[in-house]
């Protein structure tokens, strides 16, 4: 859900000679793509038994990692249309783990949802967005080891497709007062990039940011550029996603994200077109920028 205007702003890059700790497990997060994107899962469509089969396999995740949930089951359910009570249903999947230290929230997002089928063809989505759902998963699995300063909330949202639903749904019913949250991290086709750069937007508006950003990028292997948020003679993607509802209300995002690509909606965003080792730096980049944010604490 981007739109493609022209070039950028200011370059990050510490070049290939830099390793990063390594706190993503790489073969769990492969294989959640995977399984993610399969066509088993369909296309994940709203209100299809591959949307059915996705949600339960990121519940069952939280629920083995301990977290818990403010809704039943972990589910979340809203109608995919607020003025019509009988129109379908739209599932998000929510986790909880509790801050240590704060009663600010960061909340960290990546829709789930993706085209589903159109005829017998499956459009598997395997960048967008079973990048960032596999992704979310990593970043819960590390924080319910290593306890968060900050609560922390992982919501994997449905309906993003649709007009961003899930995102809007989630902001009618959420489970704390919505001045708690810190930030929004929403991480939407983090998985390719053929020249090793991975956008981070927000900054242009939230300015407290961009030292950990800038931090996170200094120890990583691949570029990271801020901006695409509607700077002069930039792309604006600061509403192309999950993070729009929240910025629509001052609170404050990060969305992290790659520039669209030929297979972009096509029943080509296959899961052998990602590119493992982008991906994975790319979730080392997301998780110590969102290690470091935890860190501060403003209260």
């Amino acid at each position: 859900m981007k739109t493609i205007t022209p070039l950028i702003l200011l370059l990050f890059w510490a070049g290939p000679w830099v390793v990063s700790a390594q706190n993503i497990d790489q073969n769990t997060l492969i294989e959640d793509i995977r399984i993610l994107s399969s066509d088993a899962m369909e296309g994940r469509a709203p209100m299809t038994a591959g949307g059915e089969k996705a949600r339960t396999y990121i519940r069952d995740r939280f629920e083995s990692l301990g977290l818990s949930s403010q809704f039943p089951d972990f589910f979340q359910q809203f109608t995919l249309d607020p003025d019509q009570a009988e129109d379908g249903k739209g599932i998000n999947v929510l986790g909880f783990i509790p801050g240590t230290s704060t009663s600010e929230i960061i909340l960290v997002l990546a829709h789930y949802d993706h085209l589903g089928k159109k005829g017998d063809v499956i459009y598997n989505g395997a960048d967008d967005n079973a990048s960032g759902t596999a992704a979310l998963l990593q970043m819960a699995s590390y924080f319910a080891k290593n306890s968060p300063r900050h609560s922390m909330i992982f919501v994997a949202t449905d309906a993003e497709e649709k007009g961003l639903l899930g995102a809007r749904a989630l902001i009618r019913d959420f489970p704390f007062p919505l001045k708690e949250v810190k930030l929004v991290v929403n991480m939407d086709m983090i998985s390719r990039s053929d020249d090793q750069t991975l956008y981070a937007v927000g900054t242009r508006f939230y300015p407290q940011f961009r030292s950990f950003l800038e931090r996170a990028a200094g120890r990583s292997s691949i570029r990271l550029v801020l901006g695409n948020d509607g700077g002069p003679g930039e792309k604006d993607w600061s509403r192309a996603s999950d993070h729009g509802p929240f910025h629509e209300k001052g609170i404050p995002f990060i969305y992290f994200g790659v520039d669209d690509h030929k297979d972009y909606h096509q029943p080509s965003d296959t899961f052998e077109n990602i590119q493992q080792e982008f991906y994975t730096e790319a979730c080392e980049l997301i998780l110590d920028t969102l290690m470091g944010i935890d860190q501060s604490i403003t209260e």
